[in-house]
Order: C-alpha cells, then structure tokens, then sequence
C-alpha cells in the first residue's frame, strides 16, 4: 500500500492525526489515493500524476462539510473551502466516513460557517429565499453534487412556449405542467410506456431511462465542458445531428422521443448562459440538412444566450410557477418519488437508480460488481428521498388576516392596545398551515 509521502507536508510541526485510503471524484473521474489530516491541512494525495498532484486545503479556510452518497452508498464527503471551492471525497465504507468526517470535525482550526439553513422550507413558504434557492438547497440535501456528473444537480423544464415572438409568463399555456413527470406529458406515449408496465415482470418500471445522467448533463455541457465529453465518447464528439442544437427541439424531443425524459440543469437559470455558445469555436461537425453545428438555436422570444436564461430565471420565480413547484418537488424529492404513490404519478424508473435497491458490498463476484457499477454511473441516480408527506405550497398572498368585527377604518392610536383586550371580539378570516415548525411571530397590517 502507497503511503503518504511527508515531504509535502507545509510544516515540519505538522503532526499527521488521520490517514487513510479514499478516492477524489471530479467529473466522470474516481482518484484513488491517500486522504491526510494534520493539525492545520486537509491533504489527498493520488495514487497516480495528477495535474495538481497533491491537494492541499487549509482546515481554516473549510467552510461547510457535508456527507454524501456516491454510487448509492453512504460513503461520500463533500468539502467546501477558500469561499468558491469544493472537493469531493470518497471513502471506503459508512464506518470509514465517520470516522474522517467526525475527526475532521473536531479539530480546533475547523471553524464551520453558519449557512442559515434552518427552516429553509418555512423561508421559502414565507418568500425570504427564491425558487432557484431553494430547489438548489433541495438538491444538495438529496446529495447532487456539481463534482459529481451522475447525480448532478436536477433542474425543471419550466417553459413550453419555443415558438411564440414575445413571452407571455400570464398565459397558463406558456407553461410545462409540473404535476406531470416529463414522461406523463404526453398522453399518447404514456400509454405505450403503462401497456409495456403491465406486461413486464417485477421489477416493474415505466421508464428505462432517467430525467438525469453523466450523458444528459454533458449533453447540454458540450460547448463548455467538451473534454468530459471526448472522454465519454472515446474521443469522439457525438453525432451532429444528436447534439444540443435547438431548445425548441430538445423540448419536443422530451415530450415526443420515444426515451427521451430528461429534466434540465442549473445552468439553464444562471446568466449569461455560456454554455449556449461555442466560445471555444469545437469543430462540432455539419448535421444531416449541411448546416454547420456552432451556438445553440435559441427560442424567437430571446435575444441571446444571457436573455434566455434570464427568462428562464423570471418563469422560475413568477407567480404561477410559485404556486405550482411543490408539485414537482413531490416528484423529484417527496412522496412520489417510489412506491405506491411513484406508481399512481406515472413516475417510476428502473429500480436500481433508488437508494437501498442493492448493497454493493454484498456482492462477492467481481464481474456482477462491475455490471452494477456501471449501472449506476451510466444510467441516472434517483435523488434521496427528502419528503414522505406532500410538500407544502408557497404562499403567493397574503395568508394571514385577522379582523376584529368592529374595526374601524382608521383605528387611533389608543384602539390597537384596546383590541388585544378583546381577543373574544376577533373574527377568524382563515386558517394556515406551517410545515413542521412553531408559529413564532405574527405581522399585521392596515390593509
């Protein structure tokens, strides 16, 4: 076994407190090497040469740590530092990360940042943090990771208007129905995928792909991540005229394709939408009808790439989606993600891309190991499961109105001190529900 080698320590006072065995995980890249704690660094140390060959992250500058799943096990750490960076860790077992990530924890220079995330679901019922926010909380809770291209941060199609000249975000026909899976949005192919469901044996699915995998998310990453793609695709670039060229095709090939029930990305939502142009000039070949692939085809309703997303961004946090994005956390996060309630949303994919479908450590021959590894990296990772009740909705009004029945329409100043002394007078105007939490505060106003 390669140990770690001590001349890379920073100090000759370092004292080396943790060392163990464990792999780094960038995109479509599993490192094997050796993982250090001293009494000021983090070190990771490769088995092979990579560019940066030891990693080197001071234990002031960590920021956030926070546990992972990787290939369906509970055995991933991801590190956050130096406020923009981050490095994914692998180790070997449950019992090994505990140990890494509890004595990570317990040294004195590891000063944790308070992210404020407590009651995250109640900030964004009450409005304190957007949708965007807040579906990108959701993900890392459920373990997507952007280190990680096989469970890579899950976005939804929001829009379904790619061919009107304006966007009309008052219009319900602008919009995708988020109480549908993708795969359910389209009546006649749904059921060609539920007559195939009923004459499969267990265990039974509708759909033999997922909304996010390595392949999806490089798909719509060509232009900007085209090593990772040369690298899955052997050094080759896909097909011209399977490439990421028009939104409004990749929009119609999701509701239309026969297998094709993948969701989006966050790039989608964060201008100036690079990803959308070929900044690099790839030679990304000539499709079938002789043109030339470069930019991304945009919808006549955006201006550029940095308009688009900005819409995106507007559609995402508008009223009518606020009012409907619980549905599709219900699908992605919450109850009808698996089970009986999966299958009654016409939402159920391949049992092995759900966590505890299979214990890879219990699989003694090497060849079914390998198989189901591959599996898991190739063909998409449902997110963990985070809810288990329906999600509640996000207030888009105001909620809460109590009014004495004999209110005037200006009260004076003494009248607000003289009505909390008749509680039994108010009348109820309507009920509200918070999620999990105590009321603790409440707000009035003169309207």
């Amino acid at each position: 076994m390669v140990s770690f080698n001590a001349s890379w320590l920073e100090s000759l006072y370092e004292k080396i407190s943790v060392e163990m065995t464990g792999e780094r995980v960038t995109p479509l890249v599993a490192n094997p090497g050796r993982i250090v704690i001293t009494n000021t660094n983090l070190y990771f140390q490769p088995f092979n040469k990579e560019p940066d060959v030891v990693l080197r992250i001071g234990l002031a500058s960590i920021e956030r740590v926070v546990k992972r799943r990787y290939m369906l096990r509970n055995v991933g750490v991801e590190i956050f530092y130096a406020k923009t960076k981050s490095v994914f860790l692998v180790l070997s077992s449950p019992s090994d990360r505990k140990y890494f990530y509890d004595q990570l924890l317990s040294l004195p220079d590891v000063q944790l940042q308070d992210t404020g995330q407590e009651n995250m679901t109640l900030r964004w019922q009450n409005g304190t943090i957007t949708n965007f926010e807040y579906l990108m909380y959701l993900n890392s809770m459920a373990d997507r990771s952007f280190n990680d291209l096989t469970q890579y941060p899950v976005f939804p199609w929001i829009i379904a208007d790619y061919s009107s000249s304006e966007l009309d975000l008052e219009k319900e026909a602008t919009f995708r129905d988020l109480s549908k899976p993708i795969g359910a949005l389209n009546d006649e192919r749904l059921t060609r995928y539920q007559k195939r469901y009923q004459e499969m044996t267990d265990p039974k699915f509708l759909y033999g792909s997922h909304y996010s995998t390595p392949g999806y998310v490089l798909f719509y990453l060509t232009r900007t991540a085209p090593e990772h793609v040369l690298c899955m695709h052997s050094g080759k670039f896909d097909h011209s005229d399977r490439m990421f060229n028009s939104i409004s095709d990749t929009w119609e090939n999701c509701l239309c394709g026969a297998a094709d029930v993948k969701e989006l990305i966050p790039e989608f939502f964060c201008p100036p939408g690079d990803f959308l142009l070929n900044k690099l000039d790839l030679d990304l070949g000539v499709k079938q009808d002789r043109n030339k692939v470069h930019h991304v085809q945009l919808p006549p309703w955006a201006k550029d790439a940095e308009d688009m997303t900005n819409k995106f961004r507007e559609a995402l946090e508008c009223s009518y989606v606020s009012a409907r994005i619980h549905r599709w956390i219900d699908l992605i996060f919450g109850y009808k993600q698996r089970g009986t309630e999966a299958v009654k949303a016409n939402n159920l994919f391949y049992h092995l891309t759900y966590e505890g479908a299979v214990d890879l450590d219990k699989i003694t021959d090497p060849a079914e190991r390998a198989a189901m590894e591959a599996q898991i990296l190739e063909f998409g990772q449902t997110p963990k499961q985070l809810f288990t009740q329906p999600h509640p909705q996000r207030k888009t009004g105001t909620d809460l109105l109590i009014v004495p029945d004999n209110a005037t329409a200006e009260p004076s100043e003494e009248e607000p001190a003289k009505s909390w002394c008749q509680l039994e007078s108010l009348r109820k105007s309507c009920n509200v529900k918070v999620h999990r939490d105590a009321l603790t505060g409440l707000a009035f106003s003169n309207d």
